[in-house]
């Protein structure tokens, strides 16, 4: 990245200024200078900017009307919520959530659709989407036309930068450009996101990690998804890659290489009694892993035997990336959490036996059951993010801002 390049600092910069608003607003100019090091003059320079540009609004604090009252009111800064609407999508096997929000990431409306759509032909899924985008919009008292932004949180391999879905058990066909898809269909901007990547973003606004800017995040659900958080950004791969954990390496031998979705993915762990009678239904619905918690509770070995591997393959796959990575929480979510006491103090146990003693009190494990709106949320704010004109956005941490 070209550090030196003035138009660079400027978006950077500007970005700075709107984040550091979003996250402590309402906020005085000289407070946002002392956040972010950026000196007083640039924020009155970009602030005035954002003013024209209708992103932020004041707030005068103190009685204006009171002229006796000593010193002057203070103005503050906040974002607009009225300066953007966007959609956010969460896409499951079992279920499409979607959300519109506004430019502050709050939920305007919000419909959950139980539909079940596995391996499903890209005309299909996208037929499906359309309605539901435009059902949310509806119910939102808006049309497409106040929209300015669409993301799609898909599970599975996303490519961000260029829209393309690499692979996804939603859909039966590979490398499908599902953003010009969409784009195409509702004449808005539409971005695809990897879903974990999505609820990484929903955390770090609104849950687990708002008071963080180093993360990770390990998202157990149908597929395995991994976040990372670095200086408040999303650390994505080439192209804005996200990562698919469930293909980590576990091991490997003379016939075969295993990897981690083998042993901790939702279909190993449900296995071949999840075809049959009740379990079917119930897989069927989407509620698989809630019936397995019931079955385990209930003393069924070989689905306890299943919950057990699978808790202390994803311990040691969570030690490894604290290894690699280093971050003061891990936050594990998804419905694999449904599993229950047995699945997550293996997974506890087996996290502490394989972390290096040296950063064993390093990072903290957050376990989060956090329903399916916010990881539709989460979507939306990739949108907003896009919207904010974050210059690095697709592709990795954010450098200093220059003053």
């Amino acid at each position: 990245m070209k550090t030196a390049d003035p138009e660079l600092m400027r978006a950077i910069n500007r970005f700075t200024v709107l984040d550091t608003i979003r996250r402590h607003g309402p906020i005085s100019r000289v407070e946002i200078s002392e956040r972010s090091q950026l000196s007083t003059t640039t924020v009155s320079a970009i602030t005035a900017s954002l003013l024209d540009d209708g992103l932020i609004l004041t707030r005068h604090e103190g009685d204006l009307r009171n002229a006796a009252a000593r010193g002057r009111p203070r103005v503050m800064l906040e974002l607009n919520p009225d300066a953007a609407r966007v959609v956010g999508a969460k896409i499951a096997a079992h279920q499409m959530v979607f959300v519109v929000t506004n430019f502050c990431g709050e939920v305007i409306s919000h419909l959950s659709l139980p539909i079940r759509v596995n391996r499903q032909p890209v005309g299909v899924i996208s037929d499906l989407i359309e309605d539901g985008v435009r059902r949310c919009v509806v119910d939102a008292g808006l049309s497409l036309e106040d929209i300015d932004s669409v993301c799609i949180g898909f599970p599975g391999v996303v490519e961000h930068r260029t829209g393309l879905v690499r692979s996804s058990p939603i859909l039966s066909e590979p490398d499908v450009n599902f953003a010009r898809e969409m784009t195409e269909r509702l004449s808005v901007a539409t971005i695809v996101e990897s879903d974990s990547h999505a609820i990484t973003l929903a955390h770090h606004w609104f849950g687990k990690g708002r008071d963080l800017d180093d993360m990770v995040l390990v998202s157990l659900e149908h597929t395995l998804g991994l976040g990372v958080l670095h200086g408040g950004q999303l650390f994505r791969g080439a192209g804005g890659l996200s990562h698919n954990l469930g293909d980590l390496m576990m091991g490997a031998g003379l016939s075969e290489m295993v990897r981690l979705t083998a042993l901790a993915g939702e279909p190993a762990i449900l296995g071949e009694q999840s075809q049959q009678g009740r379990f079917a239904e119930a897989v069927r619905l989407g509620r698989g892993m809630a019936h397995a918690q019931t079955l385990v509770a209930a003393e069924d070995n070989v689905l306890t035997v299943a919950a057990t591997r699978a808790g202390e393959a994803i311990g040691i796959a969570v030690a490894n990336i604290v290894t690699l990575f280093g971050p003061p929480r891990v936050v594990i979510v998804g419905s694999t959490l449904l599993l229950g006491g047995v699945f997550l103090e293996t997974l506890a146990d087996s996290y502490r036996q394989a972390i290096p003693s040296s950063i064993r009190e390093i990072a903290e494990l957050v376990f989060d059951g956090s329903p399916d709106e916010m990881w539709a949320q989460g979507a939306a704010v990739v949108a907003l993010c896009e919207l904010y004109e974050s210059p690095w956005g697709t592709t990795g941490p954010a450098p200093a801002p220059q003053h």
